[in-house]
C-alpha cells in the first residue's frame, strides 16, 4: 500500500514540475562558471532532509548523464554544531575521494552555533572543497516546524543563510548560494496543491516535495552551467525512488 501511495504522490508532482520549470530563484547567487560551462560530477552533502532529496536527485542526474553521489547523513551531515567534529574526521577524505566538480551543501538543521562559529565552519568547508578542485554551492534548508528540540536554536538556523552568503561573497569564483525559498516558501507547509509536500514531522520532505526540489535545483544548475541540459522530469520522477522507506509522515 505504501508503495502505491508514494508513486501516486510522485506522479501528481509531475504537473507541479512542469509549472515550476521557470520558477524564480529568489536571491540566489551564482558560482562563476564562465570557464567551465559543462557540469561535472555533483557531490551532495547535508542531513536527513538531504537524504530524502538525494533519492530523486540520483535518478535525475543519472537520466541527465551527470555523475552524482550523496554523502548526506541521518542525524548529522553538518559542518558546525553538534557532532560536527566527528563529521570533520571523515568529510575531507569523502570529498577528495569523490572527485567532484561541484559540491552542493544543503545547510542542515544542525548548523547551530554563533555567527563566528558558522563562518569559520563554512570557510573551512570552502577551503576543503576548493582544495579538492571543486566549486561549492550552498543551498538553504527548507523551513521547519520547530519543536522543543529545535526551538532554542532557531536564531542560529535563521542566521545561517546570511553567513553562507558572506562566505561565498568572499570567493565568488569558487562559491555561491542558492535560496530554496522558491521551492519551500518561508514557513513550513505540509500540504501543497492538495498533496503532501512535507512530512507531518515538521522536518522532512515527501516525494512530491523532493521532486519539486530536484526540478528546481537542476534548473538552477543550468543557469550556472549553460552546457548542462537536464533530463525531462518524465525521465526520472516516476523511477521508483518514491517508494523508499525514508519517506514517512506523508
Amino acid at each position: 500500500m505504501l508503495k502505491t501511495r508514494s508513486r501516486a504522490i510522485c506522479l501528481t508532482g509531475l504537473t507541479l514540475l512542469a509549472a515550476l520549470a521557470g520558477a524564480c530563484s529568489g536571491e540566489s547567487t551564482a558560482v562563476d562558471a564562465s570557464a567551465r560551462p559543462g557540469l561535472g560530477k555533483v557531490l551532495f552533502v547535508g542531513d536527513s532532509i538531504a537524504v530524502g532529496e538525494a533519492l530523486p536527485l540520483a535518478a535525475a542526474f543519472q537520466a541527465s548523464g551527470v555523475g552524482f553521489q550523496s554523502i548526506a547523513a541521518e542525524g548529522g551531515g553538518n559542518v558546525v554544531g553538534p557532532f560536527s567534529d566527528k563529521n570533520w574526521e571523515t568529510l575531507p577524505g569523502q570529498i577528495t575521494s569523490a572527485k567532484p566538480a561541484v559540491v552542493v551543501y544543503q545547510i542542515t538543521t544542525y548548523d547551530w552555533g554563533s555567527q563566528q562559529e558558522q563562518q569559520a565552519a563554512y570557510n573551512k568547508l570552502l577551503s576543503t572543497v576548493t582544495g579538492a578542485g571543486a566549486k561549492l554551492v550552498f543551498v538553504t534548508a527548507p523551513p521547519i516546524k520547530a519543536d522543543d528540540f529545535y526551538q532554542p536554536h532557531m536564531a542560529d538556523l535563521d542566521r545561517s543563510p546570511s553567513v553562507a552568503k558572506a562566505v561565498a561573497a568572499s570567493n565568488p569564483s569558487q562559491a555561491g548560494v542558492l535560496d530554496a525559498g522558491a521551492v519551500w516558501g518561508t514557513t513550513y507547509q505540509q500540504v501543497k496543491d492538495g498533496k503532501p509536500d512535507r512530512s507531518a514531522d515538521g522536518i522532512h520532505t515527501c516525494p512530491q516535495g523532493a521532486a519539486r526540489f530536484t526540478n528546481w535545483l537542476l534548473t538552477e544548475l543550468t543557469r550556472q552551467y549553460p552546457g548542462f541540459t537536464p533530463a525531462a522530469p518524465q525521465a526520472w520522477a516516476n523511477a521508483g525512488w518514491s517508494a523508499d522507506n525514508h519517506f514517512k509522515g506523508c
